[in-house]
């Protein structure tokens, strides 16, 4: 796990309190499941009380910037206005949008448009239309802490087919949810959005997943949908991570924009959803940070 800690020392998260009192019992219980062979976390990726609360007023900044959007967003607007607001906005509450200058990322958000899977380039010749899917995936930093959510939005009336895969979508993020508890694992997860996602005829990109957020953007562990319960990492409380599929009508493939090397896009060309939600593992349950 880490350094060994004496029963009478402070407690390694911060609290205050003894490591007898504290999280003695905890890292007891963790050491049983590594030894019976189970891949478990790392006291980096456990939150204590202090970055919890952190981590939520980060979420609240994000919450409130796709709120706006989903109030506002609308046929003939452009992808780069968007990802104005989302500066704008974000900036004028404290944060920094999270995916600006990220690794070379040149915009404040990624807004993917029907076939685009992730990583939609903003841009003034991207005008949305009657029929579009689109999804804006939004993170902040507020004060050093990372929050992480995006959503789908439907312009105007979009056919029926566009709109079921919208909603099976947000459906799979949901079934993993209710699959997550303290002491489970995160195959637990895995399996319940592959398994809804394939039985609506639907696939689910297998390079691109979910992942540990808070103290960074990217964090331990990945987060796949192709995995099995009670396989992957150990979940306890503390632990935050997205559950993000990204959900294809057609094949699974998928192909990045050789340019940018950013936008990735179904080899098909069918459309893809994606929602993505930010998840706090409790002592008996979870909480949804960021939506």
């Amino acid at each position: 796990m880490s350094v060994k800690i004496g029963r009478n020392d402070p407690c390694w998260c911060g609290s205050g309190k003894k490591y007898k009192a504290c999280h003695a019992a905890f890292d007891e219980k963790i050491a049983r499941f590594a030894q019976e062979g189970h891949r478990v976390p790392t006291r980096d990726l456990i939150k204590n009380a202090d970055q919890i609360a952190g981590i939520k007023e980060s979420a609240k900044i994000n919450v409130a910037v796709l709120d706006y959007i989903e109030e506002h967003i609308h046929a003939g607007m452009s992808t780069a206005e968007i990802d104005k607001i989302v500066y704008d906005m974000t900036t004028s509450m404290g944060g920094i949008p999270a995916p600006l200058n990220y690794e070379g990322y040149p915009y404040s958000v990624c807004t993917s448009v029907n076939e685009q899977v992730c990583h939609g380039f903003p841009s003034e010749d991207v005008i949305l239309k009657e029929g579009d899917i689109v999804n804006v995936d939004c993170s902040t930093i507020l004060n050093g802490y990372f929050s992480d959510s995006s959503r789908m939005f439907c312009i105007g009336e979009v056919s029926p087919e566009k709109k079921r895969l919208v909603e099976v979508t947000k459906e799979c993020v949901y079934k993993g949810l209710e699959a997550v508890h303290p002491w489970g694992f995160l195959g637990d997860m895995g399996q319940a959005v592959h398994d809804h996602a394939y039985a609506n005829g639907y696939t689910i990109v297998r390079e691109i997943g979910g992942h540990g957020v808070g103290l960074k953007f990217h964090e331990e562990p990945w987060v796949g949908y192709h995995s099995r319960k009670g396989t992957e990492m150990l979940l306890v409380p503390g632990m935050i991570f997205t559950i993000e599929p990204m959900v294809n009508m057609g094949d699974v493939e998928i192909y990045i924009d050789d340019e940018n090397g950013w936008e990735v896009y179904t080899e098909d060309g069918l459309p893809s959803a994606q929602w993505e939600i930010m998840v706090l593992v409790t002592e008996d349950g979870t909480e949804v940070l960021s939506w």
